[in-house]
């Protein structure tokens, strides 16, 4: 498998079998880290960093995975990027500089251009519309939990069924085979072309793509995944009616049950409003508003695999710079 040079914009761009390339190799470089074998396919990379909203797990991920591959890696979230200068003209500044830029932000759009007029190899981070680290790693997680082939199992994603987790996870299993469902309300629409591409690849690859408002499609789940309610960069007046919209798919113990598996993973791709420890959910408390996707219970307990994923995170962020950068 050579993917050596090729953007990783969104998993559209991948066959089947490049994706359980990524995740096998994420395994291998992880087993490899684990004891202490550092092979360095990065060593005298140069790898830019570019972020328009806050990260904690994408930014790590690609700064450890990075330097464990002998990586030089700039984090850049000061630039004049859009501001005083295109994103054409900033793309061919950097490529001049860096062989590898990641891009987390709003718009599509810009990770696609930077990746038109850099001459670097570029990965997507996360925008609005997708987020295919994230797929990988959810990918790995439930290999390493289930022990079974990724066209074995069903996934529910509950909640806001149209956020970019919920569509770069759907774009993956839908390539890999998986049954998958989206569970959320009606009011809540999926993009007609999002739709459309999955049942395509779904029915290529033996999977299934489902919508559906009934809890009753988490029967024989083997993963139940959620999101916060309103994603990054909407807005705050979202909260009210989206909690009162999305209050029957909070995940709970009872909604858990459902499934009729005590094996049943709970996964997120984190930060979760699990409690009332943060401050925005504390605030909005004091408010009356329960901005919690998932009870505490559910979080914490044996089922819950977030932290495994968010490990993950940094593995197969790895595996996607080794394949497409490395040496």
């Amino acid at each position: 498998m050579n993917l050596k040079g090729k953007h990783f914009l969104t998993l559209k761009d991948y066959s089947k079998e490049e994706i359980l390339y990524l995740v096998d190799l994420a395994k291998q470089l992880k087993e490899e880290k684990k004891a202490g074998e550092y092979h360095y396919h990065l060593k005298n990379k140069n790898i830019c960093l570019i972020f328009e909203k806050t990260s904690t797990r994408t930014r790590c991920a690609f700064e450890v995975a990075g330097h464990d591959e002998g990586a030089h890696v700039t984090f850049l979230s000061n630039s004049q990027m859009g501001y005083k200068e295109s994103i054409e003209d900033t793309a061919k500044v950097l490529g001049r500089m860096y062989d590898g830029i990641e891009f987390r932000g709003f718009a599509q759009k810009t990770v696609e251009d930077l990746a038109k007029y850099s001459g670097a190899v570029v990965w997507n981070g996360l925008t609005d519309v997708d987020h295919p680290t994230q797929t990988l790693a959810d990918f790995l997680t439930i290999k390493e939990h289930l022990h079974k082939p990724l066209n074995e199992v069903k996934f529910v994603f509950v909640g806001d069924i149209r956020n970019n987790v919920a569509y770069g996870l759907a774009y993956g299993a839908c390539k890999v085979g998986i049954d998958f469902v989206l569970l959320g309300p009606d009011a809540l629409q999926v993009d007609p072309e999002v739709q459309a591409y999955c049942e395509k690849e779904a029915k290529a690859s033996g999977g299934s793509f489902t919508i559906s408002h009934d809890l009753d499609v988490l029967k024989d789940a083997d993963v139940v995944y959620t999101d916060i309610w309103v994603s990054m960069g909407e807005d705050e007046s979202l909260y009210a009616p989206r909690v009162e919209m999305l209050k029957p798919y909070k995940i709970t113990k009872e909604l858990m049950a459902k499934t009729g598996k005590e094996t049943t993973l709970f996964m997120h791709c984190l930060p979760s409003f699990h409690d009332f420890e943060t401050e925005a959910a504390r605030l909005k408390k004091e408010k009356g508003l329960d901005i919690r996707e998932v009870e505490d219970d559910v979080f914490r307990s044996k089922q819950s695999v977030v932290f495994d994923e968010a490990e993950n995170r940094m593995h197969t962020i790895k595996a996607v710079m080794v394949a497409t950068l490395g040496d």
